[in-house]
């Protein structure tokens, strides 16, 4: 996971919980999985698309990033693999297909997923340097208990995951 740091300038990555699900020489992508869109659940989503799914209740849609917030992602677990899966890693995928909604629809998708619109970018090097000005913090792996949490206790979850009280957390920096 990439957590924001306290005091992060920009507001889009505010107490961002960001699940990290490529970096490689190219960069980097992810997705914020800690920020529900308001007023707008999956059941509405798919509702958009002409899926009927009642029996899906009030799942939340995460605001995923700034980028290309139209587009929709979901971070599920390895049980379900449809096309264009990608491997996040042994306990997650990404897929960014119709297929998968209308499988969650019908009840036949992944028994854990978190559906996401947008994700956060960066170019080779960049998120790297954004590290080093002490923006991010590279936590653990996106923890498995991730689904059953609500979308505003990610965050501190994943923080105390790695043995960090978020509480303590300054949103200033400092030299010594």
């Amino acid at each position: 996971m990439l957590l924001a740091m306290p005091g992060m300038v920009d507001p889009n990555f505010s107490r961002a919980a960001i699940a990290l699900c490529v970096h490689d020489e190219h960069g980097a992508m992810g997705i914020d999985v800690g920020h529900a869109v308001e007023a707008l659940s999956l059941a509405q989503l798919l509702a958009g698309f002409s899926i009927d799914a009642p029996h899906l209740g009030h799942v939340p849609v995460m605001r995923g990033g700034p980028v290309e917030a139209q587009r929709g992602f979901v971070l599920h677990g390895p049980d379900w693999g449809g096309q264009d899966s990608l491997l996040v890693n042994e306990d997650w995928r990404l897929s960014g297909s119709m297929d998968i909604l209308k499988a969650i629809a019908q009840g036949q998708g992944p028994a854990h997923y978190i559906v996401v619109l947008g994700y956060s970018g960066w170019g080779a090097g960049q998120l790297e340097h954004e590290m080093h000005q002490h923006g991010w913090f590279l936590g653990g792996a996106i923890p498995a208990d991730l689904v059953r949490l609500a979308p505003g206790q990610r965050w501190d979850h994943s923080y105390a995951a790695c043995g960090v009280d978020s509480r303590l957390l300054s949103g200033t920096t400092g030299q010594a």
